[in-house]
């Protein structure tokens, strides 16, 4: 049995829709990041740098782990669980130096790229009580260029790296959210191709509903968007704003 620390973020649907895939069996332990769950002491010991997702495998002794008792292998940080669980199951990572090697590098994309540009987007259009121009663009225009790179990709396969992989996985869970980000996908044909054959299969489905039902949370965040803009901020600067 694994636990899921998790939120509903990109990052949190990392985990859940990777753990779906791979049909592995799961518990949810959702983490409010609005009330700093993830920096309470009982989870910096799965996780010292108080971020989600993380997951402990209770299949794996570890007598530094988070239990005492030894039972149960922590791993944070999502790009490094989703390597885990690939090769915990044999799934959505090839063994051969090649064909893993241009899954990492996709996934290393998202992780170094993706990630941080649509984050940073996040921040200074829906977040910051002042809009501060030149930084909505820097991380916008970024963003697109990110999207431009994905969709050449695109032309040309089906997926990011081969077969359906821990790559397409990472990359979905935040590229389908543009338009919080202030960012289209119209202009990228074959990107918005991928996007949507993701978004039928059950288990992405079925992840995107961890660790709550997704249409319920934005009928939620729409009907208080400024009361979840001002949580995001306190989380971003330490105090209400």
């Amino acid at each position: 049995m694994i636990d899921l620390y998790t939120a509903a973020t990109p990052n949190g649907w990392k985990a859940s829709v990777t753990l779906e895939e791979m049909g592995l069996d799961y518990k949810v332990k959702a983490i409010d990041i609005s009330t700093s769950d993830q920096k309470k002491p009982e989870f910096l010991k799965i996780n010292p740098n108080g971020r989600i997702p993380a997951i402990v495998d209770h299949d794996v002794k570890d007598a530094n782990g988070p239990n005492k008792n030894g039972n149960g292998f922590a791993v944070f940080e999502s790009g490094a669980l989703m390597i885990y669980l690939a090769e915990k199951t044999g799934m959505f990572l090839p063994s051969d130096v090649r064909g893993r090697s241009l899954v990492i590098q996709w996934l290393m994309f998202q992780m170094g790229g993706i990630g941080p540009m649509m984050g940073q987007a996040n921040v200074f259009y829906r977040y910051f009580p002042e809009k501060i121009q030149p930084a909505i663009d820097r991380y916008q225009n970024e963003t697109v260029r990110l999207f431009g790179v994905l969709d050449r990709r695109l032309a040309d396969n089906e997926y990011l790296a081969g077969d359906y992989s821990i790559a397409d996985i990472a990359n979905w869970c935040w590229v389908r959210t543009h338009a919080w980000s202030g960012v289209e996908i119209e202009p990228f044909e074959h990107l918005r191709r991928w996007v949507d054959s993701i978004a039928i299969r059950p288990a992405a489905i079925s992840g995107l509903n961890v660790p709550y039902n997704l249409e319920e949370r934005m009928r939620a965040q729409a009907e208080n968007e400024e009361e979840f803009k001002k949580n995001a901020r306190k989380m971003l600067v330490g105090k209400d704003g």
